[in-house]
């Protein structure tokens, strides 16, 4: 192993030493602390810690990192204190996320540190969101991605660098190729000689390193940092390595043959590295020995304050008020908020001039631009083509290509984009072309976005439009209701307005809202609802429902298409007297609203769109019949869609629809 120190000072060399041993001498202790039964599970990078070291050496403090299981040395070069990582790793509440994470599964970003899901594709998108943040405040700073050789071949890690050489963005991606997938090898991974030759494939220029080099490591990276912020534009970076334990450590290594032990046991990075300090008389063994003794008692020290904490108190509450993000007070200042909970609050508006459902979304988005100049929007086709809709029509013209940007068909890069912008401070609004294609975003929405507020605290400031529904002729893969999908998730909001008035309002709030907000806006409903709207910048909360009209013979839960359905119907059999509750958030859901729609008429019509199964009918009739029992004259029904999939013929289509068996389900009801 060649090292080449180049300008570097004896001081630095030094230096790089103790960032390269402290994360060895830690993993050797938790190893013994494993088999003590004193931490559950490690995942060590034995082996590898020069990666980690250099890359977090080579770049500024206060640049991004989303690191890995086996990327120790990135903490330690931070500086984040040993006491608390331990207490992270015992799962204490003192740790970094309140003991509700485990390992490296969390971040902080005191220390710019974002950290991973298990699903390791994710983490790369991030990166791509962080470094448009920098490039849109015209700042020299990149952003840094890791991933392993197994990772390059998830879907995430295509579409990140994609979207990366298509922005060109200063992020620079790096892959521990130490080849194992756990015990996969990467001639069962992979069939191009060398990872770094995918670069050419997306654009941009890739090397390919010795990984247990510290000196090749920072240097390389060093080098390719300045590239980034030269050219703007991302880099591709393959470390060659190995780990000398497990996956995991319960994993074993039975199935690594033993000649490659015997190898890369020559080319440990840490031992190599101290015999050219030797060699060049940077140190000597007595002053080694010195730094490896303070090393040992530093961490005897950290271990001993990290084993002092308390008995976990589990407090219910606090974990409930922890899945979301408190908004802040001065997000609040100034914003009109409109109540119109009550037919007659509602009709304080009938004088207003009335828009369509489509102009209404476009207007709160459009203020919702005006108002927050760090608002960048996302999406296919949403810029001069102004989007499959329209909505976003005028835009660029107005607020710039920067703001307002065209995407390539990569939605779970999209979504990745726009958690990596709430990093960095940035609102963001990603369109999804159709609800239905939010299935190849999923596992950001449900993994990152949902969870990262409860698992360390960091906000995910993004809503996520859905043209959702049926109605309009349009076949299985651009007619879903899914909004059911996404009620299951804490962490989440889902919002889905029916009315004019109501699809600004939410829009604006939504936008407001440091969480993350799944948007339903019924495609049907577009151009064929209109209503008044005030012409201000207004907020209708979330969390609230809206009586449509009070009654007392049967009560009909419902949102988007349900409404219209319902009042329809209520309109041309006067001789039934409804009471129609408009849902317009389902999560969270206003119970009270409900429990008082139940208690109104003691018999209850759930209706929505979606399907029967799975849908959210089932669970607010679950919640009805325990916690409402006693105000129910009959039995909860459901109306809902046929359990198949949206057909494409007008006629299947009508006949799939809740709307074709509402008459049935009022008449079991009425005669109940």
């Amino acid at each position: 192993m060649q090292f080449n120190r180049k300008e570097l000072t004896d001081e630095t060399l030094v230096h790089f030493y103790k960032s390269l041993l402290l994360p060895r001498m830690i993993e050797e202790k938790m190893l013994v602390l494993l088999r003590q039964g004193k931490i559950s599970k490690w995942f060590s990078g034995i082996g590898q810690e020069a990666i980690a070291v250099g890359a977090a050496l080579a770049l500024e403090q206060d640049e991004w990192i989303m690191p890995l299981h086996r990327n120790l040395g990135v903490f330690t070069t931070r500086n984040m204190p040993l006491s608390k990582l331990f207490m992270q790793w015992q799962g204490s509440q003192e740790g970094y996320s309140k003991g509700r994470e485990r390992s490296f599964h969390f971040g902080n970003r005191e220390h710019h540190i974002c950290g991973m899901i298990s699903h390791l594709g994710p983490q790369l998108a991030i990166a791509d969101g962080v470094a448009l943040a920098h490039k849109l405040r015209q700042e020299n700073k990149v952003a840094l991605a890791f991933t392993g050789e197994g990772g390059t071949s998830e879907g995430d890690f295509h579409e990140a660098l994609n979207t990366a050489a298509v922005w060109d963005l200063p992020v620079i991606f790096l892959i521990e190729n130490n080849g194992y997938g756990l015990s996969t090898p990467v001639s069962e991974q992979y069939r191009c000689e060398n990872l770094v030759e995918r670069a050419r494939g997306y654009g941009m220029e890739g090397i390919r390193i010795d990984g247990n080099n510290i000196l090749s490591v920072y240097d390389t990276i060093k080098g390719v940092r300045d590239y980034c912020l030269e050219k703007q534009k991302p880099y591709l970076i393959e470390c060659a390595t190995f780990r000398m334990r497990g996956h995991e450590e319960a994993s074993g290594t039975k199935y690594v043959p033993s000649y490659l032990f015997e190898v890369w046991e020559m080319k440990d990075p840490v031992k190599n590295y101290e015999q050219f300090l030797l060699s060049e008389k940077v140190l000597d063994e007595e002053q080694l020995t010195v730094i490896k003794q303070d090393l040992k008692e530093y961490i005897e020290v950290e271990l001993s304050i990290g084993a002092n904490t308390s008995p976990i108190v589990v407090d219910t509450e606090l974990e409930l008020d922890d899945v979301y993000a408190p908004r802040s007070k001065d997000s609040q200042y100034g914003i009109t908020i409109i109540d119109n909970t009550t037919p007659q609050q509602s009709n304080t508006f009938s004088t207003l001039p009335e828009k369509r459902l489509i102009d209404a979304i476009k207007e709160g988005l459009h203020q919702s631009m005006q108002q927050h100049t760090n608002l960048v929007l996302m999406g296919q086709d949403i810029a001069e083509y102004g989007g499959a809709f329209k909505i976003t029509e005028g835009f660029v013209e107005e607020f710039g290509k920067e703001r307002v940007r065209n995407t390539p068909l990569c939605e779970s890069a999209i979504v990745g984009s726009a958690l990596g912008l709430s990093l960095e401070g940035f609102k963001s609004m990603m369109e999804m072309q159709f609800a239905d294609f939010v299935t190849v975003g999923f596992n950001q929405i449900v993994n990152n976005l949902a969870k990262i507020h409860y698992r360390w605290g960091q906000q995910a400031d993004v809503v996520i439009r859905m043209p959702a529904g049926g109605g309009v002729g349009a076949g299985p893969f651009h007619s879903q209701s899914n909004e059911a999908w996404f009620v299951h998730t804490p962490g989440l909001k889902v919002v889905y307005p029916s009315t004019p008035i109501d699809a600004k309002g939410l829009l604006i709030a939504a936008i407001n809202d440091p969480n993350p907000v799944l948007y339903f806006e019924h495609k049907a409903l577009y151009r064929s609802v209109s209503g008044p709207v005030p012409g201000e910048y207004y907020e209708i909360e979330i969390g609230k429902a809206r009586v449509v009209q009070e009654g007392v013979d049967i009560s009909i839960i419902t949102y988007g298409s349900g409404i219209h359905w319902a009042t329809e119907y209520a309109n041309t059999h006067s001789y039934i007297s409804f009471h129609i509750l408009d849902l317009r958030t389902l999560l969270p859901l206003d119970y009270a609203a409900i429990r008082s729609a139940v208690a109104r008429t003691g018999k209850v019509l759930i209706l929505h769109e979606d399907t029967l199964v799975g849908g959210i009918g089932g669970e607010l009739a679950a919640w009805i019949g325990e916690y409402c029992f006693d105000l129910l004259d009959a039995p909860v029904m459901r109306c809902a869609s046929l359990d198949t999939p949206v057909p494409f013929n007008i006629e299947l289509e009508n006949n799939f629809l809740a709307k074709a068996r509402l008459d049935e389900y009022i008449r079991k009801l009425i005669n109940y």
